[in-house]
């Protein structure tokens, strides 16, 4: 609940936003790169407004129906402070769907294990282009944090894709 909790305040501390919006954020953009999928934002939202960490009111935009805006209060944005500062400093190892194939690896066949490594080395580099693409269409000048976690995930993709390239060396 902390990654919702930090997302959802972290929406909310850029503006305040209605529960479809915060839906299409998280949606498009954070599933992205953090992997996050929330089923259902108006649970959480309830919950972080018992909390008193957001308050709701309503609100009508132009011709559009009457919708719920959700707010950050005083104590909601010390919250998001407090987890945003506590995730910068957090160091939980992260989990690679590689590493338990690795601990197996010895089970397939070598010509197998070959073939299925060069392929996640494909897709991988498949997946930077795609990441480069953007960043060289200036898509991702508009906004420095995705710009920031593209880059990071750049890193990330080129350290597995050396290690990938390593390993097909020696089997």
């Amino acid at each position: 609940m902390i990654d919702q909790e930090l997302i959802l305040l972290g929406l909310l501390r850029q503006s305040p936003k209605h529960g479809y919006e915060i839906k299409v954020k998280v949606r498009e953009i954070l599933s992205l790169f953090a992997g996050v999928q929330l089923k259902s934002i108006y649970y959480p939202l309830r919950i972080l407004e018992k909390k008193g960490l957001l308050t709701k009111r309503i609100a009508r935009k132009g011709r559009r129906p009457l919708r719920l805006v959700y707010c950050l209060t005083a104590k909601g944005r010390e919250r998001f402070e407090m987890l945003l500062n506590k995730n910068l400093l957090d160091f939980k190892r992260p989990q690679f769907t590689l590493d338990l194939s690795l601990y197996f690896l010895g089970f397939l066949q070598p010509a197998l294990a070959r073939r299925r490594l060069e392929k996640r080395l494909a897709i991988l580099t498949k997946i930077s282009s795609g990441i480069k693409q953007m960043f060289n269409s200036g898509e991702l000048k508009k906004s420095l944090p995705l710009s920031r976690i593209m880059e990071h995930n750049l890193c990330l993709l080129g350290a597995e894709a050396a290690f990938l390239r390593s390993l097909l060396k020696k089997i």
